[in-house]
């Protein structure tokens, strides 16, 4: 440590040996985003293990305008985790503060460390009798903090909402170190603008979330999932609607799959299998819950509901999970599509989200858009039809294969495809971050197609909050040479 700057010095003993490195070797698998993306550099990764360290680490940060870019469990989509190439700033993982701090059943509210992953929070929760109604795909490495941070959203938001909707409190270091004091969950607190809700979404460009307080709802009695086939998306529209108005309070997943997408799966994945016999051209994967006592059996309704739909000929064809095993089957699909995808070749992927009554012509026309466009390439299209949330992935041509040749194709075609499919969104009124965030990777994109008042708004609050912009930097805020849409 002789050789370390004095600020360095500091951070290090305010955190100690365990948490504190600037060995390359233990830095490097966390100077990658997820994606492998992007790469940076770091001057030490710092893994404080409380919020009155992280309060002290970043008051050493403020005195000596150090940067730092606070990373949960690394597995985000849009490189808004990975510090920049030039190496001065500070990484500051939040994993060691993994502590659930309380769970009150009877409130339905839950406080916890940032650092706590999702699916260890899951676990607990349901020792308590309550669950936390948010789940994803890399639930086994993503943090509460990360989550906050993003506004994740996952497969829950039909009937739960997005973070957003979940948080009830949040604790926070902001920049000049001074800690935000709000866990109480309070439904009425009219007191100015709503901190909570800068930080929701904020990728860590206002503050470093510390902790939360999580609304949590009882645990399942019981569940009923279904795999639907039917002909096109716009069947896929038809039976959400004919479903909603059946039965919407237990509807909680309505999950829009095409053929291709099943058929990676089903190559790349170990120990799965095609849920109906006769393959149809898109899937829907659907679930209702009974988690209040007097509530209608899940399964009863599923049983009747999709009796009516094929007696209307909005389905083809259907499979009801039969045991729990059967419908954690049924969704290991769902989730199992991103990592097929990856396996099946490059690809660009687009989370993006347009009204809900357009999803379906979206799909089937920004689609064929896209294809006729750029010669060769394939879109696969999935996603959360009850919130238009759309999974947009753009193949690369067969003969584009994996390494060089789909590293040069990715970096032309984000400079090509992905603006013509960002362009094809917002003619929808949409928006091209649904789930993920900005990061780094939409940063320009969203300048380029934000109206001055967002543009210069996202600029006037980060200036107003972190002047010396030691906050995650070049993350989620458009720069100011950046020209919003007129």
């Amino acid at each position: 440590m002789s050789e370390m700057a004095d600020w360095l010095r500091s951070m290090a003993e305010i955190v100690g040996p365990k948490g504190f490195t600037n060995a390359p070797d233990e830095m490097e698998p966390w100077l990658t985003d997820w994606r492998g993306r992007y790469t940076g550099k770091a001057l030490a990764l710092l893994s404080p293990a409380s919020t009155n360290e992280v309060s002290e680490i970043v008051k050493v940060a403020h005195a000596h305008a150090i940067s730092l870019v606070p990373q949960g469990g690394n597995s985000g989509m849009v490189g808004g985790a990975t510090p920049d190439s030039e190496g001065e700033s500070v990484l500051l993982s939040l994993r060691r503060m993994n502590r659930i701090r309380e769970i009150a059943s009877g409130d339905q509210l839950a406080v916890c460390d940032a650092g706590v992953i999702l699916q260890n929070f899951h676990a607990a929760l349901d020792e308590h009798g309550q669950r936390f109604p948010l789940t994803l795909g890399g639930k086994g490495s993503a943090t509460i903090g990360g989550l906050v941070s993003t506004n994740a959203g996952g497969t829950q938001v039909l009937r739960h909402g997005t973070m957003r909707a979940l948080v009830a409190g949040l604790e926070a270091v902001l920049p000049d170190g001074s800690i935000y004091h709000g866990l109480s969950a309070l439904k009425k607190d009219n007191r100015g603008y709503d901190l909570k809700q800068l930080l929701i979404g904020g990728e860590g460009t206002l503050g470093i979330v510390t902790g939360a307080t999580l609304k949590t709802v009882p645990a399942l009695i019981d569940r009923c999932v279904a795999w639907v086939g039917l002909a096109s998306p716009q069947a896929a529209h038809k039976l959400f609607k004919f479903l909603c108005s059946r039965e919407n309070q237990s509807l909680e997943g309505f999950e829009i799959i095409p053929r291709t997408c099943l058929d990676s799966v089903l190559k790349h994945i170990p120990d799965t299998r095609p849920p109906l016999e006769q393959g149809t051209p898109w899937n829907v994967l659907v679930e209702f819950v009974r988690d209040q006592p007097g509530a209608a059996d899940p399964r009863e309704v599923v049983e009747s509901l999709l009796t009516e739909a094929i007696g209307e000929n909005l389905i083809s064809d259907a499979a009801i999970a039969e045991n729990e095993s059967q419908a954690e089957a049924f969704w290991k699909i769902r989730d199992s599509i991103s990592e097929a995808e990856r396996a099946d070749g490059p690809a660009l992927q687009h989370d993006i989200s347009v009204p809900v009554a357009q999803m379906a012509d979206f799909i089937t026309e920004a689609g064929a858009q896209i294809e006729n466009a750029f010669s060769g390439t394939e879109v696969a299209a999935f996603g959360h039809m009850g919130d238009g949330n759309v999974h947009f992935h753009v193949k690369a041509p067969g003969d584009v294969t994996a390494g060089p040749d789909g590293a040069k194709w990715m970096l032309q075609s984000s400079q090509t495809v992905s603006p013509m499919v960002h362009d094809l969104v917002v003619a929808t009124g949409g928006s091209i971050s649904a789930e993920h965030g900005i990061g780094q990777s939409k940063r320009d994109e969203l300048a380029r197609l934000s109206g001055d008042a967002r543009t210069l708004t996202l600029r006037a609050i980060k200036q107003a909050i972190d002047p010396q912009n030691i906050m995650n930097p070049g993350k989620l805020v458009p720069l100011a040479s950046a020209t919003p849409a007129s």
